[in-house]
């Protein structure tokens, strides 16, 4: 069976179409009306553009559900040819929450169709001094219902097998670039982290750092598409295992997760880290050299190692990663990073010294964590004493 195959029988195709009514018409010469002597100017050198004709917020709800379910499907799955490529073991579930969105969707349809006639009335009310625009442009009632609408398809994919060579060779490209795409999408959901949550804060709740679980989640179910996947969920998943179960995070701990977050915003980085951990990890986490550069007397974390083990990038010649200093390692490169509001330094070394818990198995870690759930608050950077009870005692991992 070729890589091809042994990734497209792990996964479907998963098509979403949504249509909705733009409400927009072309601008035409004749809806102006200029001073004297003003003249436009030529179609080849600039265009009108177009004028609306309802309110945009009456198609507000159509623009949202077409948003989620795209996040649907990009919580366990990535962008594939014109859909998203998720996993055979979430078709079931990804299908039901489309039917959901795919009923909301019908019955703000037969609102708005309903409510149609007055919601153009009061745009010309809205902009009297253009009501005739507006008025020659109005689609009738039959036409908008043909322009809104929701479905979806999940399908498989196959290679044929009469495919010539240079079929084979067009869809092994478009496979491949399946880890790249996911790649970038978990750089962008951690940069968002970064810029709601984290930068900026000495403190934050467990409930800010809920973006971190789904990153973990979408990355385990998708490790088999790039090898540098799986242990990168260890990795995620030996520094979430140091959040203690109550309290605010701060301190050494924050930065430890500040740190990682940044890593996992930047792609290439990431798939370097990947590969440096996916080298030799055994030699790293098994060397009994390990516990005197971290003076601990702990088992090395994965954070641990990926500062001992310089990220192999040829693969041609392995050979033993040399043992250095961590603080010569990184000397300089996050000094601000680690350094608190009193301006207490904390280093990569200071970090790694401390105590933690062993990492547990990536799936022993997702049954530990449980699921998400999208009706939770999400707070970023709050108190706890200001949020629900319910926030507080129902815990995200």
């Amino acid at each position: 069976m070729t890589k091809c195959n042994q990734i497209l029988d792990r996964v479907v195709l998963v098509k979403i179409q949504a249509n909705i009514y733009g409400a927009r018409k072309k601008l035409r010469k004749e809806d102006l009306v200029l001073a004297d002597g003003s003249e436009l100017p030529p179609e080849d050198l600039a265009s009108l553009g177009s004028k609306r004709l309802l309110d945009p917020d009456q198609l507000a709800d159509f623009n949202r559900l077409k948003k989620a379910a795209e996040r649907h499907c990009l919580r366990v799955g990535t962008r594939f040819m014109g859909g998203f490529v998720v996993p055979v073991e979430h078709a079931d579930a990804i299908v039901s929450e489309l039917e959901k969105v795919a009923q909301e969707f019908a019955v703000n349809k037969a609102k708005f169709l309903a409510g149609y006639d007055d919601a153009v009335r009061d745009w010309i009310k809205k902009h009297p001094s253009f009501a005739g625009i507006i008025e020659k442009a109005i689609d009738p009632m039959a036409y908008v219902a043909t322009k809104l609408g929701f479905d979806f398809m999940v399908v498989a994919i196959r290679q044929p097998e009469a495919s010539s060579p240079k079929d084979v060779a067009r869809l092994e490209q478009q496979i491949d670039s399946i880890g790249g795409q996911l790649f970038q999408e978990v750089a962008n959901d951690a940069e968002l982290l970064l810029e709601q949550s984290l930068i900026g804060k000495d403190q934050v709740t467990r409930n800010a750092l809920r973006p971190i679980k789904r990153i973990r989640d979408k990355l385990d179910g998708l490790s088999f598409l790039d090898y540098r996947v799986a242990p990168i969920v260890t990795w995620i998943d030996g520094v979430l295992q140091e959040i203690p179960n109550r309290g605010a995070i701060e301190g050494a701990l924050l930065q430890e997760i500040m740190a990682m977050t940044m890593l996992l915003a930047d792609p290439d980085k990431l798939r370097r880290h990947g590969e440096g951990l996916s080298s030799n990890p055994s030699k790293v986490t098994n060397d009994e050299d390990t516990d005197d550069v971290l003076s601990s007397g702990h088992p090395a974390s994965p954070i641990s190692a990926a500062v001992i083990a310089p990220v192999q990038t040829s693969l041609l010649e392995p050979k033993e990663p040399p043992m250095v200093d961590p603080e010569d390692l990184f000397a300089g490169l996050l000094d601000d990073l680690f350094t608190d509001d009193e301006g207490e330094d904390h280093s990569f070394a200071d970090i790694a010294s401390r105590p933690v818990l062993p990492v547990a198995p990536p799936a022993l870690a997702a049954q530990a964590y449980g699921s998400d759930n999208d009706n939770e608050p999400e707070t970023h950077g709050t108190d706890e004493s200001e949020l629900p009870a319910e926030a507080v005692t129902e815990f995200w991992f």
